[in-house]
């Protein structure tokens, strides 16, 4: 009998499955990890909430970068990248580390101590709006189009929706929203000025934000002391939060949108923050129990669609990865 003929009353054994190409297996790689970062980030907001149970909340944003700088330092040294060098790059460094990690990261721990961690992940999806709204003044290529002009519309129609205008924004905590619109302000600002003073600095992506966290840990480090006195115990709970918010919400989310933008551009990156909200809404009603209205998911689908109108645009743009 042959090698190749099958016995008499044999099963004949089933064809292997046809295995993936390489594109296939890239298609479902990049997918799942965009996956995984809309959870991570839409987690975040829900760490910072338990985070600021037991800490101050510079506390909980100088934690947050110390963790997520030593997350992405490993992989520099692993890498053997080296840090951007001049006194002039580092000089715009700090300022993009303010605009993009030291401020809104401690906005949103200040804004969280007075309102919901649900309410914080809609504000951050205005981000893109404001984007928009600046990139028409400081950014001269960035030319208006009806589409996109509309979509800001409809989008801050969204923001007043989620705040419930129409009732007078009774029960909503102005100092607290405020501070985390304020907080997604800062991320276009931040962008906008990583685009005019880094852009096409020569320095890889994971080297600049590598130095940018490493800056804005000094900066709040520099800060925390001025405002808040050490903590005199330390909760183990929202310790864990924190130490999960900087080296799995900051650290290694970052270390997978700089992979996620050079494999598929910065645009289909971007769209994360579509789903950062309905993330941190569901993680926030069903693991904090925070009650929800009808008008906070109905105005956070008006915001996003807004926000993706005016994201629309005839070619992709380089974004600085350093995003909560």
């Amino acid at each position: 009998m042959s090698a190749t003929t099958t016995p008499p009353g044999s099963l004949a054994a089933p064809s292997a499955p046809p295995s993936l190409t390489e594109p296939e297996r890239r298609a479902i790689g990049w997918r799942l990890r965009f996956g995984i970062l809309s959870l991570i980030w839409g987690f975040s907001f829900l760490l910072i909430k338990v985070g600021t149970e037991g800490y101050a909340p510079f506390h909980v944003t100088l934690g947050r970068l110390v963790f997520g700088t030593a997350v992405v330092a490993a992989v520099l040294v692993t890498k053997r990248e080296r840090l951007p060098r001049g006194a002039r790059t580092w000089g715009h460094l700090a300022v993009s580390a303010l605009f993009l990690n030291a401020l809104p990261f401690s906005l949103f721990s200040y804004a969280e101590l007075t309102i919901p961690s649900t309410l914080a992940g809609i504000c951050n999806a205005t981000s893109p709006l404001w984007g928009m709204a600046l990139s028409l003044v400081a950014l001269s290529e960035d030319r208006p189009t009806r589409r996109r002009v509309a979509g800001l519309g409809i989008g801050f129609l969204g923001v007043l929706t989620v705040l419930g205008a129409w009732q007078g924004f009774s029960g909503l905590d102005f100092g607290g929203t405020a501070m985390a619109l304020l907080a997604s302000v800062c991320y276009p600002i931040g962008w906008i000025y990583v685009r005019r003073t880094l852009a096409g600095s020569g320095h890889s992506n994971l080297s600049l934000t590598g130095a940018q966290l490493l800056v804005a840990t000094v900066e709040l480090a520099v800060v925390t002391p001025l405002f808040t006195s050490l903590p005199t115990h330390f909760p183990v709970v929202p310790f864990l939060a924190i130490v999960a918010l900087g080296a799995v919400g900051t650290g290694i989310a970052f270390l997978i949108q700089y992979g996620l933008v050079a494999e598929v551009g910065p645009t289909t990156a971007q769209m994360v923050t579509y789903f950062v909200p309905v993330i941190a809404t569901a993680a926030g009603v069903a693991v904090l129990g925070e009650s929800l209205s009808w008008s906070t998911p109905v105005g956070a689908v008006i915001v996003l669609a807004g926000a993706a109108l005016t994201q629309s645009r005839p070619r992709d743009r380089a974004r600085n990865p350093a995003h909560s």
